[in-house]
Order: C-alpha cells, then sequence, then structure tokens
C-alpha cells in the first residue's frame, strides 16, 4: 500500500540525506518524494509517499519520530487531503497538427510554455489521474520528454487544528 506522509523537519543541511537513508536501510522504496521551505524558513515540509505494509508503515514512522530534525509527521492517506502534482510535456507537435495539441491543453486548463520548430512544452498542474490522463492522450502525438514532479499534499482547511 502507498501511504502519503507530511513531514515537517528543520531546514538545515543533510536532513534530506538522513531522512532518506533512514528509508532506503530499512529496504522501502520511496515512490515520491517533494521537498521546499515552508512560511517559517527555519523548517521545510517533506511530502513523501511510500509503499510498505501496515507494519513496516508503524516501523517507518516510529524511527521518523526518533530523528532529533524531524519535528511533525502527518499522515495523509486516509485524511482526504489537497493533492497536487504538476508535470511538463514536450510534446511532438508539427505546425498542421499544433492546433490540435493546444486544444487539449486547454481542456485540461493546463499551459503552453514553449514552442519549437516542431515541438510545445505544456505546464499543467492536478491530480495524479488528470495528468495521467493528459499523457495517455499527448502519447499519440509523441511525447519526446515528460517531467513530473512529486506529489505535494495538506489536509484540508476544515480539519486545521
Amino acid at each position: 500500500m502507498n501511504y502519503l506522509l507530511s513531514i515537517l523537519v528543520e531546514n538545515k543541511p543533510g536532513v534530506l540525506s538522513r531522512i532518506t537513508g533512514l528509508f532506503s536501510r530499512r529496504g522501502f522504496n520511496i515512490e515520491s518524494l517533494s521537498v521546499a521551505p515552508t512560511e517559517d524558513e527555519s523548517l521545510s515540509r517533506m511530502t513523501v509517499i511510500v509503499e510498505a505494509d501496515e507494519v513496516g508503515f508503524e516501523q517507518i514512522t516510529k524511527q521518523l519520530h526518533k530523528l532529533v530534525s524531524v519535528f511533525k509527521i502527518s499522515d495523509l492517506t486516509f485524511e482526504g487531503a489537497v493533492e497536487r502534482e504538476l508535470v511538463l510535456f514536450k510534446v511532438q507537435a508539427p505546425p498542421e497538427r499544433r492546433h490540435e495539441v493546444i486544444e487539449i491543453a486547454n481542456v485540461f486548463r493546463a499551459n503552453v510554455v514553449d514552442v519549437g520548430h516542431a515541438t510545445l512544452t505544456i505546464e499543467a498542474t492536478g491530480t495524479a489521474s488528470k495528468l495521467d490522463a493528459m499523457e495517455d492522450l499527448f502519447r499519440a502525438y509523441g511525447i519526446k520528454q515528460l517531467t513530473r514532479t512529486g506529489k505535494v499534499a495538506q489536509t484540508r482547511g476544515s480539519r486545521d487544528a
């Protein structure tokens, strides 16, 4: 099962390495990882998706709590959290088919961020299922390059403490 964790950590060099090393040493694969400073510059928020069974997940969270640089761990797996990803698609788009690719991007409220001689680069944000659907449609035109961020997530406003 994939678990979604939000981990509040010190914004200092080496913290990311210690945390990812903890996952690695225990044989867990990180499916997705996103890290950035928060509204408080001394803290960073890590959004981690890890595949584990229930016992393994409990083990990893207990080990994370022992790290001095970890302040808070939130399991957002079953919380109905707001989740988003960003993707950049570089799609084969010769001039005679370019309008078709732009039309697909518009349906998904995506933005064309670069135009090449035979390609378009499209930026899209949304849920994983939305981005997967876009990818399926763009494959028919030929995806030259695809870059996808890790998932970012937070609890919904009504669940604030």
